[in-house]
């Protein structure tokens, strides 16, 4: 049986306490638990309605969830034990700094598993923490929440575009709810697993992956399109923030308010640079995490699928993704 999708929707629950002397709202913290396909981490932030979240704490653990699905779609047992110690983990530092509330939710990974129902429910059962798995369509829709949280309304229309390691959301619209957000079955460590051979990629795998990615992005580019032409184009995600150090973006140790960019030039001629390394040599690429260096030439290829389909010249790299529009969305539910 496969997992339930839900919508993200949460309920409004008590954590407004009234305002402090001299101040309309009472910051809280907050804690949001992404099981992603690639990366389990947990963000822990001071925030309040109305206020930017100010990250507090954060803990990660690369699991890449998608690879430890069987022939039979099912999450391995090892896997779903380090999922459960992550959890406990995460928990108790939670709780240590004093966070009021955790939202856990998953994606892709958990989402596509023929055993998802099953691990929700060990999850809740050996922790007591309930998930929600978001529907890709939700992933693109919160996810764009924050992207224009960042870039305000001066920036107009908005089209985001967000590399997970299941899927691709992209997103288009004037105003925080989107007018069309998809999802795409086109991860970059689910394309690595299924098309990509050898290390380096054989020339052939990698011709199979960009026909696949380009014929599976064209089949949404008509929605994307019908509501107008975007002002800016946005990319969010692990993937596309390492695409663009490679590229000559500032390193993350400069700060997120440098402006960051990937040209679609400049994916053009990394895709043949990075399917001729091997992952040894990508990991040694600045930038590169040592986790995400196996899934970096499926994750360019979309990512120049997606540019040149979508006729983009230029992607401004957003530092608010899914996360922070989770967070968000729970501030705007908290509001008195």
């Amino acid at each position: 049986m496969s997992v339930r999708v839900v919508s993200f929707r949460p309920e409004v629950r008590s954590q407004y306490v009234g305002p402090a002397p001299g101040c309309s709202f009472v910051p809280v913290r907050l804690g949001v638990l992404d099981l992603g396909s690639n990366t389990v981490h947990l963000l822990l932030v001071d925030a309040h309605h109305g206020a930017a979240p100010v990250p507090a704490s954060k803990l990660k653990m690369p699991l890449r969830l998608s690879e430890h699905l069987g022939d039979d779609g099912a999450v391995d047992d090892a896997a779903v034990q380090k999922l459960i110690s992550f959890i406990r983990e995460g928990q108790e530092l939670s709780e240590d700094l004093g966070a009021t509330e955790v939202m856990a939710f998953a994606t892709s990974a958990l989402r596509g598993a023929t055993n998802g129902e099953q691990v929700l429910e060990q999850i809740r059962r050996d922790t007591g923490l309930d998930v929600e798995v978001l529907s890709g369509e939700d992933e693109a829709r919160t996810t764009f929440l924050a992207v224009r949280r960042w870039f305000g309304w001066s920036s107009g229309r908005i089209l985001a575009l967000d590399i997970g390691g299941g899927s691709l959301e992209l997103a288009s619209g004037t105003d925080e709810e989107p007018d069309v957000a998809v999802s795409v079955p086109l991860g970059a460590g689910r394309l690595t697993r299924d098309l990509l051979d050898g290390d380096p990629p054989t020339p052939e795998s990698v011709r199979r992956l960009r026909k696949h990615a380009r014929a599976t992005i064209a089949e949404v580019v008509g929605r994307l399109r019908r509501v107008g032409e975007p002002r800016i184009a946005v990319a969010t995600s692990k993937t596309f923030k390492q695409l663009a150090r490679i590229a000559g973006a500032a390193p993350a140790s400069e700060g997120i308010y440098v402006p960051r960019v990937l040209k679609a030039s400049d994916l053009h001629d990394l895709v043949p640079r990075l399917a001729d390394m091997d992952t040894a040599e990508r990991a040694r690429i600045p930038g590169v995490s040592e986790g995400r260096s196996a899934q970096m030439v499926a994750g360019a290829i979309v990512a120049e699928a997606a540019v040149d389909l979508l006729e983009i010249e230029e992607l401004m790299i957003c530092p608010w993704a899914l996360r922070e529009g989770i967070i968000l969305r729970r501030l705007d539910g908290i509001a008195p």
